[in-house]
């Protein structure tokens, strides 16, 4: 009984989470941390008032009233209609994300993910913070484009057939391209980046290309008549591994700064240590991406033995810095001439395999923003539009839409989700980008041929396992 009474009289006096509540601070490991800190100094009354009118952290940030956007984007039958509303609806819920400032939705653009989710084809300014959700995993997915000399184009396709890589993973020891050391050593020097998995992949994935919609494409330009080479691809692993990462950083801010911003609109505030160090991870990714593009062309080159004329590069999903307002690019090509230190003046925007690959051209303009489609985009999902296909074989869907072109897959197998059919109309596209001013082709490249990587999950092992365990349980069924 006296060990009772003398805890009850220890504690009788003590501050309450709730007290705490009541002067002002919000729920959350501040106000354990608080609770602690002001019992331990013996506060109360005036003097506790006084702490935590000092120390109490700033009220958390809420939705906001949409600052609206520019929708560059019409439906001309029922597939584009219903596109367009979910691309309407999922901004309508994204721009309430209280840092951004300003957006536009291109003629490409498509859903990718929850309502709410940066769509593809979709650019927001955020202001002092850089949002992994706006690029997402594929971190500088861009566009390199080499202009030879005189080659032929079947031969620069077959060189760089020999030259790539497509499909998971990363290159087996002995068959890798070099990552220079000095970038290597500023991976190791960045926060985000020294971490071990993405500097293994930063080695194994050099001269990949992934799999999905990224591409090797042959053509020939309209204007000059020269063979050119086109690549398509992102960061792969590094990458991949970076967005993780700074979700995860993102998320813990979040939860700190704001209330009702959904998960994917976790950002990180760029007057932060993490914040500077997550922007210097991006342009070393951004670096890391264009040497990746770079050795499949090098290797390409030298395959065919052919001469280069001219080579640029630009990357369409991406962060771009003006200022303190952080310009998020998902699946959207650059055209303000601050953002592209790479090109020759132009930008590439690729279609689909039998469709030439634009050169376009345009100054910044209140449509546009500064930026234009990054292609055709998809009005269905890749299940969806193989649904749609029911009736014809994956080798006569094949024959059919690429007859007049070299269209391989790297795997051997046929991916019907990445032929044109899959696509938005490629004129269609064209036309909204002119009729909304957004960009002018200047040159167009038009298709020989191209590579992709196909469905290689076919001859996955797990896929291999299920089917053969579906043929058992269909003959025991039979039997």
């Amino acid at each position: 009984m006296t060990v009772k009474a003398e805890v009850t009289d220890k504690t009788a006096g003590a501050v309450t989470g709730k007290m705490l509540l009541d002067l002002g601070f919000e729920g959350g490991r501040a106000l354990g941390d608080a609770l602690k800190k002001v019992n331990e100094l013996g506060l109360s009354g005036a003097d506790l008032e006084a702490w935590v009118a000092a120390n109490k952290p700033a009220p958390r940030i809420g939705l906001q009233q949409s600052p609206g956007y520019v929708l560059n984007l019409e439906a001309g039958n029922d597939a584009e209609q219903d596109n367009l509303d979910k691309v309407r609806a999922t901004m309508d819920v994204l721009m309430r994300t209280p840092t951004l400032r300003s957006g536009a939705v291109m003629p490409d653009a498509c859903p990718a993910g929850p309502e709410g989710t940066i769509p593809v084809g979709g650019v927001v300014a955020a202001e002092n913070a850089i949002h992994p959700g706006g690029h997402s995993a594929d971190i500088c997915c861009s566009v390199m484009v080499t202009e030879f000399k005189d080659a032929d184009p079947k031969a620069v396709l077959d060189a760089v057939h020999k030259a790539t890589h497509f499909g998971p993973g990363g290159r087996a020891n002995g068959a890798r391209y070099s990552m220079s050391m000095d970038l290597y050593d500023a991976f190791r020097d960045n926060m985000f980046l020294k971490d071990k998995k993405i500097l293994r992949a930063a080695i194994e994935h050099m001269g990949t290309q992934g799999d999905g919609n990224h591409f090797a494409f042959v053509g020939t330009s309209k204007v000059n008549g020269t063979t050119c080479l086109v690549t398509h691809h992102g960061s792969r692993g590094p990458g991949a591994g970076l967005y993780k990462l700074g979700m995860r950083v993102a998320e813990g801010f979040r939860k700190q700064l704001s209330k009702g911003v959904l998960k994917q609109n976790a950002w990180i505030p760029y007057d932060t240590p993490e914040g500077v160090a997550y922007w210097e991870a991006l342009q070393l990714i951004r670096k890391w991406t264009k040497a990746n593009h770079n050795c499949l062309h090098q290797a390409a080159v030298e395959f065919a033995g052919a001469s280069v004329k001219e080579r640029f590069w630009n990357e369409h999903n991406f962060v771009f810095k003006d200022g303190d307002i952080f310009w998020h690019a998902k699946g959207a090509t650059p055209v303000n001439v601050d953002f592209l230190p790479d090109t020759n003046g132009v930008q590439i925007v690729p279609l689909n395999m039998a469709e030439p690959v634009l050169l376009i051209h345009a100054d910044v303009n209140d449509r546009n923003l500064g930026f234009a489609p990054h292609g055709a985009g998809r009005n269905m999902s890749r299940t969806a539009h193989k649904r749609s296909m029911a009736g014809k074989t994956d080798a006569e869907i094949f024959a059919e839409e690429t007859k007049a072109i070299d269209a391989r897959f790297f795997s051997g197998n046929i991916d019907i989700s990445e032929l044109p059919s899959a696509y938005k109309s490629a004129a269609e596209v064209r036309r909204q980008m002119d009729h909304f001013g957004l960009a002018e082709v200047v040159d167009e490249i038009m298709p020989y041929g191209s590579i992709m990587a196909g469905d290689w999950e076919r001859d996955a092992p797990w896929t291999v396992k299920a089917r053969a365990k579906h043929a058992a349980r269909t003959q025991e069924q039979a039997s």
